[in-house]
């Protein structure tokens, strides 16, 4: 999972990175920089949903057979606070597994002084793809 998740170019651009990997979860961190920022100082909900679907994605991916790729096929994301805080960490988990379509979930939260706040909630739905890489921890 983790030589998966370092070919990805727009997770290095943004300097996220993969923390935590169980079957069913991932935790991918961000530190926040300006290169990441929009133009009130918040981290861009670009770069929030990027992590989350990434997050949700990762989750899906260790639940299904090694041979497997994950697609992302669609995503509804909640902006629920402003993205501001010392690091941002999304959580993803599976919601139900299944052969061909799995049902994931992250949430984002920003971390200042030691406490988490919520600020994004991403539901997603992922497909299993038949001879993709699909490299697990």
């Amino acid at each position: 999972m983790r030589v998966s998740f370092n070919k990805q170019g727009l997770m290095q651009t943004l300097g996220a990175t993969l923390t935590k990997v169980a079957p069913g979860h991932v935790e991918i961190a961000l530190i926040p920089t300006p290169a990441v920022a929009q133009q009130h100082g918040f981290v861009h909900a670009g770069a929030v949903s990027a992590i989350a679907d990434s997050a949700a994605g990762y989750a899906a991916l260790s639940m299904m057979a090694p041979d497997h790729g994950v697609l992302t096929t669609e995503f509804k994301i909640n902006l629920v606070a402003p993205a501001i805080g010392d690091r941002l960490i999304a959580r993803g988990r599976v919601v139900k597994a299944g052969r061909t379509l799995t049902l994931a979930q992250s949430e984002v939260f920003a971390e200042s002084g030691g406490k988490e706040k919520l600020v994004a909630l991403l539901t997603a739905t992922l497909m299993s793809v038949a001879g993709r890489e699909g490299v697990h921890d």
